[in-house]
C-alpha cells in the first residue's frame, strides 16, 4: 500500500496526501542531478581554499569557550548554534560528526572541527532541528545527546517525532509551521523554509521542514534554516517580527541554476537582512561541508561584496569564525 501522509490537512498549502512541499514552484527538472555531478566531476569541483584547508582552519576556526553566565550564542560551524539564555541552553542542528552521511565511510566530510563536543555543555534544554538532511540531522550526535542529557526536549517539524523516540529521547514534540512550544517566558516557533526533506531512497518529502524563530523576553531571533529564497519569507518578520537576531544561510548555492530551489545566495541573504531591518545577523551553512561547487571560503568573500553593493556596511551582517560568539546582554544596540 502506497504511504499516507497522517498529518495531512487540506487547509494547509504545504501539505499533500503524499507529503509535504513548498509553496514555490520546484525549479529542478528530470536529470538535472546527474547534469550537476557530471559537470561537478569534469571540473574537479569545488577548489581548495585559496589558503589551502589548514590555513583555512586557521582563518576561520576556533574551540568555544563556554565561560561566563551571560545570554550569549555561538556558531559551532554550518548550520549548527548554541544559545544560552537565562542558564537555559538550546542547540540548533548540532551535525558535529566527522561527516554528514548514513556512512562512517562516505559522504561529506568535515574540513573544519566541530569547535566543541557534547560533553563540554553543563546543561541542555531544548535541541531544535530543521529537517532530515544529514548535514543538520547527525544519530552520532543525537545518540550523544540523549545519553548526556537524556530529559532534554527535542521540538521537530511533523514526521520526525518516531524517529525520535526510536533512538531513545523521551521528549518530542513535532510542530508543523506557525505552531509553538511555549515555557514561561520562552516562546520556540517552527516557521517556513522553501526546502525538501530526505533521508533515504524512499522518504523524500515525507517529513517537514522548517527554521525557528526564539522568542524571550529580551531575543527575538530567527534562524531561517536551510531554506531557498523566496519572498513568501517575508511572513515571517511581519508575523513574529521585528528581530533582533537572526542566522541567515550564505552556502551551498552554487551552481545557482542547480541550488536556487533549496539554499540562497549571499545576495539574497542580504536582501532578506535588509528586509528584516538589519539586526545583529549571523552567517551561517558554510564553512565546514562541502555540500555544492564553491569553494569554502567563497561564501564569507561573497557576502562581504553583496553587504557593499548594498551600502548597507555597518557591521551587522558579517562571517563569523567557527566557535565564535557574541553576547546578548545588549542585543540592541550590538553592532559587532
Amino acid at each position: 500500500m502506497a504511504w499516507r501522509n497522517p498529518w495531512y490537512d487540506g487547509s494547509q498549502a504545504h501539505h499533500t496526501p503524499e507529503g509535504f512541499r513548498n509553496l514555490e514552484p520546484d525549479l529542478r527538472q528530470p536529470g538535472d542531478l546527474d547534469r550537476w555531478r557530471k559537470e561537478r566531476k569534469a571540473q574537479g569541483l569545488p577548489f581548495p581554499p585559496q589558503a589551502g584547508y589548514e590555513g583555512f582552519r586557521t582563518d576561520w576556526w576556533q574551540p568555544a569557550d563556554l565561560a561566563g553566565t551571560d545570554d550569549r550564542i555561538w556558531w559551532l560551524g554550518h548550520a549548527a548554534i548554541l544559545l544560552r539564555l537565562s542558564q537555559r541552553y538550546l542547540l540548533i542542528d548540532p551535525a558535529l560528526s566527522l561527516r554528514a552521511s548514513p556512512l562512517p565511510f562516505a559522504g561529506p566530510k568535515r574540513k573544519s572541527p566541530s569547535p566543541l563536543n557534547i560533553h563540554q555543555l553543563p546543561r541542555l534544554d531544548y535541541v531544535l532541528i530543521s529537517h532530515n538532511h544529514y548535514d543538520h540531522l547527525d544519530l552520532a550526535t543525537v545518540k550523544r545527546i540523549i545519553r548526556r542529557f537524556p530529559d532534554v526536549t527535542f521540538l521537530v517539524p511533523l514526521g520526525l517525532e518516531k524517529w525520535f523516540k526510536r533512538r531513545g529521547a523521551r521528549h518530542v514534540r513535532q510542530l508543523d509551521w506557525w505552531q509553538s512550544q511555549q515555557e514561561a517566558d520562552l516562546t520556540l516557533t517552527a516557521v517556513p523554509a522553501r526546502h525538501w526533506s530526505m533521508r533515504t531512497l524512499h522518504d523524500r518529502n515525507r517529513s517537514l521542514w522548517c527554521g525557528w524563530v526564539v522568542r524571550s523576553k529580551t531575543l527575538n531571533f530567527w534562524f531561517s534554516g536551510d531554506s531557498g529564497f523566496s519572498e513568501n519569507l517575508a511572513e515571517i518578520p511581519r508575523k513574529l517580527g521585528p528581530f533582533n537576531l537572526a542566522a541567515l544561510p550564505i552556502g551551498a548555492y552554487a551552481p545557482k541554476w542547480f541550488m536556487a530551489s533549496s539554499h540562497m545566495d549571499p545576495d539574497q541573504a542580504v536582501w532578506l537582512w535588509r528586509l528584516i531591518g538589519q539586526p545583529l545577523t549571523l552567517p551561517v551553512h558554510w564553512g565546514v561541508f562541502e555540500l555544492a561547487d564553491e569553494s569554502l571560503d567563497e561564501p564569507p568573500a561573497e557576502l562581504m561584496r553583496a553587504i557593499q553593493r548594498s551600502g548597507e556596511d555597518n557591521g551587522r551582517f558579517a562571517p563569523w569564525r567557527i566557535g565564535e560568539s557574541r553576547s546578548l546582554q545588549n542585543i540592541n544596540q550590538e553592532k559587532s
